[in-house]
């Protein structure tokens, strides 16, 4: 594959939490970057970097997104939402949204494209959240392009809406009553998938392959949010919840701002989001364990910063 640097990159979901630290790294790597984004304002945090073009743009507008991708050395999509609020919906964000670029690689001549997913994702999954990754993921497979796909287990990081969740819960709440407590997750740290996806664009045998991204260690929910308690020095007792219980939680929690969790977040819990495999030795890198970044961000003397990734990168 020829040099991507003498092109840029466009990257949407640039952003969001992910997509700041994919965005960093491949300035970093020496890359120009794209970022549609429909307000500008909100990607102030990009602003600052060089070699990003913050740009405002419709990306579900295959005519506008086209534009932006002509002359560009590949595309990056990690455009996904976790819980329908407003007017997101899954079929739009992710099975829609994959239809549009991959309309918009082809009538710009983009061939190299990496797709954000999410493990255990299946159209026949037992969750909308799974099910619309698995479609969009059926349709990235079968455009005929340059394609890469990544599968995260549940990602952590300074800005995650995961442990961070969990940190503010228990700040607040004397006991914590806890569903899909017994669920398990291989968190992988934003760096590392943002790493993946930077070393992807200049590796051909990544073409035509999915790979699912894990840390080094397994957990169930109960044990990371023990964990979140004793870092953040505010651990509470957690009550486990059976399904009906359980159940009736998450449907409490999704009529509360933030959508803090869903009956849809519930049912993707009856699969472990485990990968079962190493990590992709395609990449070079071994993952970040959940200890060793953490308490960067959630301990009470944490240091304030936007990358941590690079930090955690720096410690190897």
């Amino acid at each position: 594959m020829s040099a991507l640097t003498d092109r840029p990159i466009v990257v949407t979901g640039g952003s969001g939490f992910v997509g700041r630290h994919v965005v960093a790294r491949l300035v970093e790597g020496g890359y120009r970057v794209v970022v549609p984004t429909r307000r500008r304002a909100g990607a102030g945090h990009l602003l600052l970097l060089p070699t990003v073009d913050v740009v405002e743009a419709d990306i579900h507008d295959v005519a506008a997104l086209t534009r932006l991708a002509r002359g560009a050395g590949a595309l990056v999509n990690l455009v996904g939402i976790l819980n329908e609020t407003g007017g997101q919906r899954f079929s739009r964000a992710h099975v829609e949204l994959a239809k549009t670029v991959v309309a918009a690689c082809k009538a710009a001549s983009v061939r190299r494209l990496l797709q954000m997913s999410g493990l255990n994702a299946d159209p026949a999954g037992p969750s909308a959240y799974l099910r619309s990754k698995g479609e969009a993921e059926a349709t990235i497979a079968g455009s005929g392009l340059d394609w890469t796909i990544f599968q995260p287990s549940v990602i952590f990081g300074r800005e995650d809406a995961f442990l961070n969740l969990f940190a503010r819960l228990q700040r607040f709440a004397p006991v914590l009553p806890l569903a899909g407590a017994h669920a398990r997750f291989q968190p992988v740290f934003v760096g590392d998938v943002a790493e993946c996806i930077a070393r992807a664009l200049t590796l051909d045998a990544t073409i035509a392959k999915r790979y699912p991204l894990c840390g080094p260690h397994v957990y169930t929910l109960r044990e990371l949010v023990r964990y979140v308690g004793e870092v953040t020095g505010q651990a509470r007792p957690i009550v486990p919840l059976g399904p009906k219980l359980g159940a009736l939680q998450a449907f409490a929690l999704e009529l509360l701002p933030g959508a803090l969790m869903s009956r849809d977040n519930l049912a993707s819990m009856r699969k472990d989001s485990v990968c079962g495999c190493d990590f992709p030795a395609v990449f070079g890198l071994a993952p970040t364990a959940l200890e060793i970044v953490a308490p960067d961000y959630l301990a009470p003397s944490a240091e304030r910063g936007p990358y941590d990734g690079f930090r955690a990168r720096g410690r190897r």
